[in-house]
């Protein structure tokens, strides 16, 4: 049985291969505020609040582009009500914790952490305080995006744009499915999801986000009922 603080440790060790695309990905959305003309104060304090980059990105382009505080703020929840399936998937391991963990633990789960401790969890069900996986994830991400962001509000402006940091923000998420490319029933859904963003890709407020993974579980669940 691991103590809090191994568990806590493990969380921060098994989150540390991301930050090697992360910290790029938060240099470009604090690089890209100011180049869009926003104060940098609320550039970062946005990272603090949405702790988000894909959403961060959304948000300033979209006011950037003269769009209402309520279609930005509506784009936002569009594209992190993904996470609404993150809490589905977690909730049976953090079940006994109370209200007021869960929200404060919600705030710093994020694509990667979600990734690396729903596998932990899957394989250490019997630990006792397995939330401390959790816990040490997304505090790792949370204290290296708020650098990255700053990082990018001060010397974005000063990279090279022949340095090609934007390609780290695909190989942020490409290096969360890699391993699951090996097994036929997981690259199904993957291909289901991408084909499925395609081609609802024009739907409004980028609901696209959430529409394209609800029809992967769909079919996730269709493919687990015929394997039974």
């Amino acid at each position: 049985m691991l103590t809090k603080k191994q568990l806590f440790t493990r969380g921060m060790l098994d989150i540390s291969p991301h930050m090697l695309s992360v910290i790029p990905f938060g240099i470009i959305c604090g690089a890209i505020g100011v180049e869009l003309g926003f104060d940098p104060l609320l550039v970062y304090a946005m990272s603090i609040i949405i702790f988000g980059g894909a959403s961060q990105i959304v948000f300033l382009q979209l006011l950037s582009g003269g769009a209402s505080g309520l279609v930005a703020a509506t784009s936002v929840g569009v594209i992190n009500s993904r996470h609404l399936l993150y809490g589905a998937v977690l909730s049976e391991y953090l079940e006994k914790l109370s209200l007021i963990k869960k929200l404060l633990i919600s705030y710093i789960i994020v694509d990667q952490g979600f990734a690396e401790s729903n596998k932990f969890f899957k394989k250490n069900k019997s630990e006792q305080y397995l939330h401390y996986h959790l816990i040490g994830t997304g505090c790792t991400m949370w204290v290296c995006w708020q650098i990255a962001t700053l990082s990018g509000i001060i010397l974005g402006s000063f990279v090279p744009e022949e340095l090609g940091l934007k390609f780290a923000i695909p190989l942020t998420f490409i290096a969360i499915v890699i391993q699951d490319l090996k097994k036929l029933d997981h690259l199904i859904v993957m291909i289901v999801c991408g084909l499925s963003s395609l081609l609802f890709y024009d739907a409004p407020f980028r609901s696209y986000i959430i529409i394209s993974p609800i029809l992967a579980l769909l079919v996730a669940a269709l493919i687990l009922r015929l394997k039974k």
